[in-house]
């Protein structure tokens, strides 16, 4: 299923490619997609799964059903509520997200500038794109609920969704319409739905399927809070870097952030294939290991570091010659996945440039 998705991901960007290159449009709907994107790895897939899944091994290990479905109808509502007002504010706020990680555009746009339309453009696409986030924290929620029962392929399936409805808003729907972006950003939106709505059933089937309550100072919560301050360290690193790199992009030249999204989605390939299936796996088994350390701790301490040095290994068995096969056809890749309709030569030169940078990063 991992396979399958980043597969589609990468026809899907091939698709936008092709459709709209690296040109303003390209800039802005790009920019419109990583900022919603930034919170979801950060939050919902980074730091809150992280904390999540080990409390929720515990509540399965102790053997009360009620009790667990009781801790997760308190987590989804406590989540739900935070992120339904982080998202209905972003989308009401657009212009500001705008301005803050679009600061470039935001000056050129008080200046009368060149790039003033792509601030105006973007404000409009995050309105669109940001409930994506909302859908995908549930999405992400449900999946770590999910991979904890063994039922791996649902979450690894619904990024799938994501990508068909991508595909063919930029198919169908953008050759009907002025700006192709917009039509984009409508998959985005589609996608999100797709995901949160494919996930329901089978929560439904694993008798997890509980009604929202908030629940803020409930023990298991305050512990999930408590684990994520330290896991928000570890995840944001990359990702801040990430954000900045728009940030500074949006003073250069039209082209820049399309060149740091295609170099980037290059490089996650091979880093969503191997790394993140690893991780999927490996998180609920280490968890369990914590929590059955309280029978046989040291049995539990020794499968433990088992686990853990069974992911290492794969990690480096598998991403050293990926670095070094990026490293050495980076350019040939571009122009092979990339290089039709508006997406020019120079875009490939240029992203070669990027991929190399990050490259260094991954090896």
């Amino acid at each position: 299923m991992t396979l399958l998705s980043r597969v589609l991901g990468l026809v899907r960007d091939v698709v936008i490619a092709h459709l709209i290159g690296a040109g303003a449009a390209a800039d802005v709907f790009l920019f419109a997609n990583r900022i919603p994107n930034f919170l979801r790895r950060l939050f919902a897939e980074g730091a809150f799964s992280q904390a999540f899944v080990p409390v929720l091994a515990e509540y399965q290990k102790s053997g009360d059903m009620n009790k667990t479905r009781e801790f997760i109808g308190k987590v989804s509502g406590t989540l739900g509520g935070l992120v339904s007002i982080v998202t209905i504010l972003a989308m009401i706020g657009s212009p500001v997200v705008a301005a803050l990680f679009g600061m470039g555009w935001f000056t050129d746009w008080m200046n009368d500038g060149p790039d003033a339309h792509k601030f105006e453009q973007a404000s409009l696409l995050l309105k669109i794109t940001f409930p994506y986030l909302w859908f995908v924290t549930f999405v992400a929620f449900s999946g770590a609920v999910l991979n904890t029962i063994g039922k791996f392929g649902v979450m690894s399936f619904s990024p799938v969704l994501l990508n068909i409805a991508m595909i063919a808003t930029a198919l169908f729907l953008a050759p009907q319409m002025d700006n192709p972006d917009l039509a984009l950003a409508i998959g985005i939106f589609l996608g999100g739905l797709l995901q949160f709505l494919f996930q329901i059933p089978f929560m439904k089937q694993a008798g997890l399927l509980v009604k929202p309550k908030w629940a803020w100072r409930d023990e298991g919560v305050t512990k999930i809070r408590k684990l994520m301050i330290p896991a928000l360290f570890g995840v944001s690193v990359s990702q801040i870097n990430l954000l900045l790199d728009t940030v500074i992009a949006s003073f250069l030249m039209t082209g820049s952030i399309s060149w740091l999204y295609y170099s980037d989605r290059l490089l996650e390939f091979p880093l969503g294939l191997f790394g993140i299936a690893i991780s999927t796996v490996i998180l609920p088994t280490l968890a369990r290991h914590h929590v059955n350390r309280e029978g046989d701790s040291a049995k539990s301490a020794v499968d433990f570091r088992n686990t853990m040095d069974w992911g290492v290994r794969m990690i480096f068995l598998l991403g050293v010659p990926a670095a070094i096969g990026i490293a050495v056809l980076a350019q040939p890749m571009l122009l092979t996945l990339f290089m039709r309709g508006n997406f020019m030569l120079n875009d490939v030169y240029a992203a070669s440039y990027s991929l190399w940078a990050f490259n260094a990063g991954f090896a």
